[in-house]
């Protein structure tokens, strides 16, 4: 096969590889990538995106020098190339070696069978539709995907991007009905031949042929018992000719949800969010109250009444909000005095205070790593680091939850190519489980083979630590770890997001994150009231012992009645039930009690580990955790999560 590559035309050959590199930048299918495409006209390539482009092109084909300014289409830079190469005396054999040079992400060897220029899989279509899939849906040029490397420890593809690229493929492939689900498949190869698999039994049948072939849909609505055993994910990749063709199919889905009282998402309080709270029920139309166990607001401040004066205050002083971003009339003294009170709580040298915490994550990673770097991340991460990690382009690693050895194994391999520099980026709580990251050993492992670390203290801030200042106290690390990441809106009861660090990091971070940089920052009132909540938790130090008195509490009325709460350590008690019916109909039971918790499904956790999430806060009474725990085993046995009452 390599030598077919070799004796086509070298022009041919560079003009392949430039657009291979294109394509996985850009996620565009090759065939619009024409040589008069113009990168920014046609194809609405920026200067950043042409940066990532221009350098991806260097690597795949082991350039020694810059290629020139001012390229404008595809032909452009592919003639710069064939130059490039002629300049440095390249011989015959570059092409066919210059994988050699790319800084392969999976590391050196796992993919020496792939080919450079096109050539993995094209004797086998089902092959090539699913590496063509990959590279459109992963950003990896084809010599990084060898068909044998494990999709999430080595490239990064995690269940969403693994779902979009088993659609792709499928459509690729003309196979009728909804794209299968391959969830279990670990490697391209396994992909490759489950959907092999899956065309011959469409050839038997006789089915794929015709248009209903080329469009899949979502599986059916009903079975045999009534119930819609569809989820969230059968509606994100509903392929149409009309955009909003699965806005419609959801829109219906939503609406059996809600009528069966299963969803209940986004209905408005009509009060403050304490240890109870009215809500406004949108499908019987009227108020309710609920026993509160949806609430961060873990140390009270949200009704704290210095926090709500302040402000009040500030607002009257300052205005409802500024106009403009930090760097364009939109700084605030609060602004700066907000950083300088969060670096000394979190005991770092220098505050970055973004918009909103998701901001953050988008912010700092995109900031700080490159697509010629690496970002290891946990498998549980929230989806605002999976989001920064895309925007970054980095090659992203996965290793499975809080699992120190697959890190290491992540880690070797990375250092050992030697290529760019090395992030991981861990939850200290994980949202959705409770459950604490190893710190220690990220820490460890980070040291031994040059990487850095930063550690979202979201769900973290405000609870653990003996001050409440996060992960990195909790295990006596401070300082040991590179940068701490939170969010406002939880303990500290505000809005906003902030990064700590060593100053040069933090300054770096205003000029190079475009959430920050492009974006207007918090109203002046509600940094002065998060600067208040500060004041409180460090006046008031009993709130945090009071949160881990009810905590300790509760966890352990539902450990003794049987429930499944995973590995839990802080104010976050997953009830574990798994079956997506069972756990909103156990959702359901419980509201019908008069307790409000949040029924997680599809994609707040994957397929098959649905969840109730409990929060605890310092404002619940030894009544109300009685009362939780009552409710909880009376809803679990009537729905069969708990076994009925002897």
């Amino acid at each position: 096969m390599t030598g077919t590559v070799n004796a086509r035309p070298d022009a041919a050959r560079i003009r392949d590889g430039v657009v291979q590199v294109i394509a996985a930048r850009t996620l565009y299918d090759v065939g619009h990538l024409r040589p008069e495409s113009h990168f920014e006209a046609d194809l609405g390539i920026d200067s950043v995106i042409m940066e990532s482009v221009l350098l991806s092109v260097r690597e795949h084909f082991a350039l020694p020098t810059e290629l020139p300014a001012g390229l404008t289409t595809i032909g452009e830079l592919a003639d710069a190339v064939r130059a490039a190469l002629a300049d440095a005396g390249a011989g015959p054999g570059t092409l066919a070696t210059a994988r050699a040079g790319t800084g392969d992400p999976v590391g050196s060897g796992s993919g020496a069978d792939v080919p450079v220029g096109g050539e993995a899989g094209a004797d086998d279509p089902v092959t090539e539709a699913v590496v063509a899939a990959a590279m459109r849906q992963t950003q990896y040029q084809r010599h990084q995907l060898p068909l044998d490397a494990d999709l999430e420890g080595e490239l990064g593809v995690d269940s969403v991007v693994l779902a979009s690229v088993v659609a792709e493929a499928t459509e690729r492939l003309g196979l009728a009905g909804a794209a299968p689900d391959l969830a279990g498949a670990t490697t391209l190869r396994a992909l490759a031949d489950a959907l092999r698999d899956r065309a011959a039994l469409t050839r038997n049948t006789g089915t794929g042929t015709g248009a209903e072939a080329e469009r899949p849909t979502t599986a059916p609505a009903g079975a045999r018992d009534g119930w819609d055993h569809r989820s969230m994910k059968d509606f994100t990749e509903q392929r149409d000719p009309d955009l909003f063709a699965k806005t419609r199919s959801f829109a219906g889905y939503l609406r059996s949800r809600q009528q069966d009282r299963l969803y209940w998402y986004g209905m408005p309080l009509h009060s403050q969010c304490g240890n109870r709270a009215v809500i406004f029920d949108e499908l019987e139309g009227r108020k309710r109250e609920f026993l509160m166990f949806a609430s961060n607001n873990y140390l009270g401040l949200a009704n704290h009444p210095a926090v709500i004066e302040a402000v009040c205050d500030a607002t009257r002083t300052y205005g409802a909000t500024h106009t403009g971003s930090r760097f364009i009339g939109g700084t605030n003294m609060l602004h700066k005095e907000l950083e300088r009170r969060l670096a000394a709580f979190k005991r770092r040298p220098a505050c970055i205070v973004y918009p909103g915490g998701y901001s953050a994550n988008l912010g700092a990673i995109s900031a700080l790593v490159k697509s010629y770097d690496t970002l290891v991340v946990d498998r549980l991460n929230h989806m605002s680091i999976v989001d920064g990690a895309r925007l970054s382009g980095a090659v992203r690693k996965i290793y499975r939850h809080n699992d120190m050895a697959d890190l290491e194994r992540i880690l070797s391999r990375s250092a050992a190519q030697g290529t760019g520099g090395r992030l991981v980026v861990a939850d200290g709580v994980f949202s959705m489980h409770g459950d604490v990251c190893d710190l220690p050993e990220i820490v460890r492992l980070a040291k031994e083979y040059d990487a850095r670390v930063m550690i979202d203290d979201a769900h973290a801030t405000g609870v653990l630590g003996v001050r409440g200042s996060g992960t990195a106290e909790h295990f006596g690390l401070k300082g040991e770890v590179d940068l701490e990441l939170g969010t406002m809106s939880k303990t500290l009861a505000g809005m906003g997001g902030f990064v700590v660090g060593e100053e040069e990091v933090v300054e770096y971070l205003r000029y190079y994150s475009n959430s920050y940089v492009f974006a207007a920052n918090i109203p002046a009132g509600v940094a002065a009231g998060l600067i208040a909540a500060i004041d409180v938790i460090e006046a008031e130090p009993e709130r945090l012992k009071r949160l881990w008195t009810n905590i300790g509490t509760l966890r352990g009325r539902l450990l003794e009645a049987g429930f499944d709460l995973e590995h839990s350590e802080s104010a976050i008690l997953p009830i574990v039930i798994g079956d997506e019916r069972r756990a909103m109909e156990m959702g359901r039971a419980v509201r019908a009690r008069g307790l409000f918790c949040q029924t997680v499904v599809y994609p707040g956790v994957p397929l098959g580990d649905a969840r109730l999430r409990v929060s605890v806060t310092c404002e619940h009474t030894p009544q109300d955790l009685d009362l939780a725990a009552d409710i909880f085993v009376d809803a679990a046995r009537e729905t069969g999560v708990l076994p009925a009452a002897p």
